[in-house]
């Protein structure tokens, strides 16, 4: 297999999950994080490998790095080893071009980048993605087999802010110590304004071509996914909060112990409403359900601002309220080429790079 953000979260599950079963890592790459790559290279030998900044490669213990664009690097892996895995679990709209590459060339796409489905699900062909992504693995794995679907419902952990009173200390020690998940700071912080579960749900629709998607509180994050059939019955995904799962399931290894079941003797689960005052960003869940294009907007507009949060430029609350702005600003963009993603990505930072904040 092939793993595009080795370094990360994702990509260091996968690759416990090929040393547990003995897969072969082909090619690796990530953005920045040489020292980690090397480790990586030492461990698992990959033929190719591919960090994003032409500066780092001198530091690269390997015979073949790639660097810059993508294409290239992406190429040789499909003329090396043919029609193989690839996750994706790049960060960001850096995740996008890979993923509509690895398609056209015929790569089996693992999707862990949210981003690919968010600014550019309408140019990929989603039939073909398996996700890696709890909530989506999880209704994946609800729908096999099963009567019509009526209505899909995901989980949100409500992040680190869910037991916080409104008037709470927001900073970024506090949005970062997420009571459930290891994640990176991005992903955590988009846990806390629920940005996360705004971009699950268009990748829901993405996915599985259904608009009736809501998504309610389960703060344990050890129910991923409810599923209502029309017939009247519902089911729902349980296991404990480990991305482990639904790696391995996209690589094929999910017939075989990956985690421990969960014990239900003596638990309790509740279910929660979304707080729309805590949580505003969540108000555009039917919006962006209508105009997906919407989708773009978004994902620029949250990049800079929780960019700028992590860097002490803005409050933690400023990020939906840059968000507002930028929906503001340009909700009325067309978006009809894969160039125009990144073209109104530079148009939004521009425009938020001359906001003030207070």
């Amino acid at each position: 297999m092939i793993i595009l953000g080795s370094t990360g979260s994702i990509g260091q599950n996968a690759l416990f999950l090929a040393k547990k079963f003995n897969a072969k890592i082909n090619a690796l790459a990530c953005k920045s994080n040489y020292e980690l790559l090397n480790a990586q290279i030492s461990e698992f030998n990959p033929e190719f490998v591919y960090i994003k900044d032409p500066n780092l490669t001198k530091f690269i213990k390997h015979k073949s790095v790639f660097s810059g664009e993508i294409e290239p690097f992406l190429n040789a892996c499909f003329e090396k080893f043919g029609k193989i895995k690839l996750i994706n679990a790049f960060v960001g709209l850096d995740g996008l071009k890979p993923s509509l590459i690895s398609q056209k060339l015929g790569f089996e796409l693992c999707l862990a980048n949210k981003e690919s489905l968010v600014a550019g699900g309408k140019f990929l062909d989603c039939d073909r993605i398996i996700p890696i992504d709890s909530e989506h693995f999880g209704l994946k794995f609800l729908f096999k087999n099963s009567p019509k679907i009526s209505q899909m419902t995901i989980t949100a952990s409500g992040g680190a802010i869910y037991n916080l009173p409104k008037n709470a200390d927001l900073s970024i020690n506090t949005i970062l110590n997420h009571p459930n998940w290891q994640m990176g700071k991005k992903i955590t912080t988009d846990s806390a304004t629920m940005v996360n579960k705004l971009f699950e749900v268009l990748e829901a629709y993405w996915l599985y071509g259904i608009k009736n998607i809501s998504a309610l509180i389960e703060s344990t994050s050890q129910i991923h996914a409810i599923i209502d059939f029309e017939d009247g019955s519902s089911t729902a995904h349980f296991s404990a909060p480990d991305m482990r799962l639904a790696i391995a399931h996209a690589l094929n290894f999910g017939d075989q112990k990956i985690i421990s079941n969960i014990k239900f003797s003596g638990k309790s689960f509740k279910f929660e409403e979304i707080d729309l005052e805590k949580y505003p960003v969540f108000t555009l869940k039917d919006a962006v359900l209508q105009n997906p294009n919407l989708g773009s907007v978004i994902n620029s507009a949250n990049d800079i601002a929780v960019e700028k949060f992590l860097n002490q430029t803005c409050k933690f609350d400023d990020i939906s309220k840059i968000i507002f702005k930028t929906i503001e600003k340009f909700s009325s963009e067309k978006i009809s080429s894969f160039e125009d993603i990144f073209e109104l990505d530079l148009k939004i930072k521009n425009f938020i790079n001359k906001l003030k904040f207070d």
